[in-house]
C-alpha cells in the first residue's frame, strides 16, 4: 500500500504515514504542488524552516510503464521565490515506485550543522550521520555510499554548491551505473536540500515486490502497445537514440533561433563543431555508448556516453541545453571543453544553464572574453572553491547581473532563458513568460510544433495562435509530469492522439480508476491553477508574466525580429 515519508530534520525523524484522500489522484508534480500549497506559507524565505521539499514518482512509477521512471522535486524555490518543480530522469523515481513511497516530505532544518543521510529500504526508513561526506562532489560522495551500502540502490544527493546553498545548486541522481549524471537542475532546489542537513537519499530495493496492479494483464497489453509507438515514431524511435537532444542543435542554428553569444544573434557560425552529427562521430570513434537509457525500462534511450581523448569515461550527453548553454550561448565551439564543464556541472552540482547564462554575463562585463573555454572552466572550478566570484557566478545570471551592473538580463522571475530565443519561435517566449516555474521551456514545448511540426504546425515567426498553442502544452506538461513519462513520450504522442488513450487506461489498469483523457487535461488544469494560487500569494503579480524588455525592442539577426505578443493576450494563458 502506497505511504509518504515525512522527515522531520529538526527532530531527526521519520514516519510514515497512510495517503490522505485528497492526495490519492495526484503524482508526481501535483503531488509535490499541492502538498506546497497545503503546508508551505508562500511568504516564507525558501531556505528557512517553512519551506518543505517533496520528492514524488510519477503515478506510473516502479511499474513495468517504458519511460516511466521521473522523479519530480518541489519546494520554494531560492532562485525565483515561485513555486518550483524540477524533474529527474534516473533510477530513484522507480525505485520509490517499486517501494509504493508516493512521497517524501523533508521539513524544518537541523538544530545543528551536521550532515544526514536518509536511508530507505522495504522495512525501515532512518536518518543516518553523513558528516564524512561533508565538501564532497556528487561523484565521491555516491562512490562512498556505495562502498557501504551496496550496488543495488538508487541514490539522490547534492554536491559542494548545496552544501554551499547556491542558487544554482541541483539534487543529482544516480542513473543505471550508479553515476550521478541526471539532475533536477533548475530553480535551486539543491539549496533547499542544503539548508536542511540532507546530504543524501539512498534507496535499496532488495527484496521489493512489484507494485500492485488493479489489472495487471490489461497493463502488460497497454505497455506493450505504447512501447511499440515510441520505437516506431521517427523522433523517439531514430532520432533521439541516435543523436540525443543534441539532434536539436542543427534544426534550431537553421531556424534562427540559437541564442549566441548571450542572445545577441540566431545562429552560430561554428554550428557544425557542436552539432549532434559531429557529438556522434566523437562518441564512436572513441568507442563510447550511443542510445543509453537512463534508467530501466527506458526505450528513447537519448542519453550517451562521452569518452575522453583516451576513451575514458568522461560524462553522460551531454545534452543539448548542456552544449548550448556552455557553447554558442559563450562563443565556445569545443565539445570536450563543454563535456569537462558538464561532468563538473554534475559533481558539483549546478545547473549547468543558469550558469552557462550567468558566465555569459560575466563575458558581456568583461571578466572573461567571449570562446574562452578554459576561462569558462575555471570559473566552474571557483564556485566549487566557493571563491567570491564563484559565488556570484554560482548565485545564478540576475545575481551576477547586478553584481556587474549588467541591465541586459535573459530572465524571468528570477530564472535564466533556455536555448531558444522567443524572437524567433514565439510560442517558446508565451511558455517563458507565463509558466510559474520561470523562463523553461519544458513546461510548455511549443518547438514540438513551431519547428519540428509534430501535432500540427504553426509558424515560429508569427504572432498567431502562440498564445493558445502555448496554453495547450503548458496543460498537457503539467498533466504529464504527474505520471513520472518523460516529456518525450509527449512527441510520439503528439502524432498518435490514440496514445493518449493508452495512457489514460495504463493508469486506470495501476490503480482501478475510470479515468477519461478528459479528466486527465482537467488534472493539468488543475496544477497550473495550483501553482499561480502559490505565486499570487507569495506576491507575484502579471508585471512578472513577461520577457526582458530587450526582447521585444532588439531584432535578432537573421530574421531582424523581435517578440510582439502583447502582455494582455498573454494573460489569457490563465484562463483555465
Amino acid at each position: 500500500m502506497e505511504s509518504i515519508l515525512r522527515v522531520n530534520m529538526r527532530g531527526l525523524k521519520v514516519q510514515k504515514e497512510q495517503i490522505s484522500e485528497s492526495y490519492t489522484q495526484y503524482g508526481g508534480r501535483g503531488l509535490s504542488s499541492f502538498i506546497l500549497k497545503e503546508e508551505v506559507s508562500p511568504v516564507c524565505h525558501p531556505l528557512d524552516r517553512h519551506n518543505k521539499l517533496i520528492f514524488a514518482p510519477g503515478l506510473l512509477g516502479g511499474t513495468m510503464a517504458p519511460n516511466s521512471g521521473r522523479l519530480s522535486i518541489g519546494a520554494k524555490s531560492p532562485l525565483t521565490g515561485t513555486i518550483k518543480e524540477s524533474n529527474a530522469g534516473g533510477e530513484a523515481g522507480r525505485y520509490l515506485g517499486k517501494l509504493e513511497i508516493k512521497g517524501i516530505i523533508v521539513e524544518e532544518i537541523p538544530s545543528d550543522d551536521r550532515l544526514y543521510c536518509l536511508y530507505i529500504n522495504k522495512d525501515k526508513a532512518e536518518l543516518l550521520s553523513a558528516d564524512e561526506l561533508k565538501g564532497l562532489g556528487n561523484y565521491e560522495a555516491v562512490a562512498s555510499l556505495r562502498k557501504k551500502f551496496g550496488n543495488k540502490i538508487a541514490i539522490i544527493s547534492i554536491g559542494q554548491a548545496g552544501e554551499m546553498k547556491l542558487n544554482t545548486a541541483t539534487i543529482a541522481v544516480t542513473d543505471m551505473e550508479g553515476r550521478p549524471t541526471r539532475h533536477a537542475g533548475r530553480g535551486g532546489l539543491g539549496a533547499v536540500m542544503g539548508s536542511k542537513g540532507l546530504k543524501a537519499i539512498v534507496i535499496d530495493i532488495t527484496g521489493a515486490e512489484e507494485p500492485e496492479y488493479a489489472d495487471k494483464e490489461a497493463f502488460k497489453k497497454i505497455t506493450r502497445r505504447f512501447n511499440q509507438a515510441l520505437q516506431k515514431h521517427p523522433v523517439t524511435g531514430q532520432g533521439l537514440p541516435r543523436y540525443g537532444t543534441n539532434i536539436l542543435m542543427k534544426i534550431i542554428d537553421d531556424a534562427g533561433a540559437l541564442p549566441t553569444r548571450y542572445f545577441q544573434m540566431g545562429q552560430f557560425e561554428e554550428v557544425e563543431a557542436v552539432s549532434g552529427e559531429k557529438q556522434y562521430e566523437i562518441i564512436k570513434a572513441r568507442g563510447g555508448k550511443i542510445g543509453h537509457p537512463c534508467h530501466k525500462g527506458c526505450v528513447i534511450r537519448c542519453s550517451r556516453i562521452y569518452p575522453d581523448k583516451n576513451g575514458q569515461y568522461l560524462t553522460k550527453g551531454p545534452e543539448y541545453e548542456t552544449i548550448w548553454a556552455n557553447g554558442p550561448n559563450l562563443g565556445i565551439n569545443d565539445l570536450d571543453a563543454i563535456a569537462q564543464i558538464d561532468r563538473l556541472s554534475d559533481d558539483y552540482g549546478v545547473d549547468n544553464i543558469e550558469v552557462g547564462n550567468a558566465i555569459g554575463i560575466a563575458m558581456k562585463a568583461g571578466v572573461i572574453s567571449f570562446g574562452d573555454a578554459q576561462g569558462a572552466i575555471d570559473l566552474y572550478h571557483q564556485i566549487a572553491k566557493g571563491t567570491p566570484l564563484g559565488r556570484i557566478i554560482g548565485s545564478g545570471a540576475v545575481t551576477t547581473a547586478q553584481i556587474f551592473g549588467i541591465a541586459r538580463v535573459a530572465a524571468v522571475k528570477g530564472q535564466s532563458l533556455p536555448a531558444y530565443d522567443p524572437r524567433a519561435v514565439k510560442g517558446i517566449g508565451v511558455t517563458y513568460a507565463t509558466s510559474p516555474m520561470g523562463a523553461d521551456h519544458t513546461a510548455g514545448y511549443t518547438i514540438a510544433t513551431n519547428i519540428l511540426g509534430l501535432g500540427g504546425k504553426i509558424a515560429p515567426l508569427t504572432k498567431e495562435g502562440q498564445v493558445a498553442l502555448s496554453k495547450k502544452m503548458q496543460v498537457i506538461t503539467a498533466a504529464l509530469d504527474c505520471t513520472g513519462l518523460c516529456l518525450f513520450c509527449a512527441l510520439m504522442m503528439a502524432d498518435e492522439p490514440k496514445s493518449w488513450d493508452d495512457l489514460i487506461e495504463m493508469i486506470n489498469a495501476r490503480y482501478g480508476w475510470q479515468w477519461t483523457t478528459h479528466d486527465f487535461f482537467v488534472l493539468g488544469e488543475r496544477v497550473l491553477k495550483i501553482e499561480r494560487e502559490f505565486n499570487l500569494k507569495a506576491g507575484f503579480t502579471p508585471i512578472d508574466d513577461r520577457l526582458p524588455e530587450f526582447f521585444y525592442e532588439e531584432p535578432l539577426p537573421p530574421h531582424n525580429s523581435v517578440f510582439d505578443i502583447p502582455d494582455e493576450e498573454m494573460q489569457s494563458v490563465f484562463e483555465l
